[in-house]
């Protein structure tokens, strides 16, 4: 028997519910705002077959073009032999979720800001950069009540 070539071929675990994930889709999947520009991470589920992404699209994540009334336009990237092509897909919102990828980065931002006003009515100056953690400072180890050891192989005994 040769290898199906169906639309969904080789997505039994990809778009299976996980355990105690299965059942009734919860209401607060239908109540979220999504925007255009919204970074949005597409994962099909399999519940629900309508509007699902394909599976090269499955855990891709992308930018919101179009806002629908049941669901959402994303660009998202694929790669295509040897170039990476932006597709514009449309999924329904059971299959997107906002992403997590810039919450560090937004976090920072507005810690640095925090920062920055403080020091304005301080009038003091502050580095918001990041720095690399650098080398750790020398030391000097005292041999006193601390005899080197000297660490050496141990001969092979046979023994019969």
């Amino acid at each position: 028997m040769t290898n199906p070539t169906g639309y969904r071929r080789g997505t039994r675990d990809m778009f299976s519910r996980g355990y105690k994930k299965k059942g009734v889709e919860h209401l607060s999947t239908y109540l979220k705002t999504y925007k255009r520009g919204d970074i949005v991470d597409v994962k099909g589920c399999g519940a629900f077959q309508k509007g699902m992404p394909h599976k090269s699209y499955h855990g891709k994540t992308g930018r919101v073009f179009n806002v629908s009334k049941r669901a959402v336009g994303v660009i998202v990237n694929k790669r295509v032999k040897g170039k990476i092509l932006p597709k514009r897909i449309s999924v329904r919102i059971e299959h997107v979720k906002h992403s997590q990828c810039r919450k560090d980065f937004l976090d920072r931002v507005h810690a640095n800001e925090v920062k920055k006003k403080e020091a304005k009515q301080s009038g003091q100056t502050v580095v918001c950069k990041r720095a690399p953690v650098g080398p750790r400072p020398g030391h000097v180890v005292s041999t006193k009540d601390n005899e080197p050891q000297v660490i050496g192989p141990i001969a092979y005994e046979f023994i019969a």
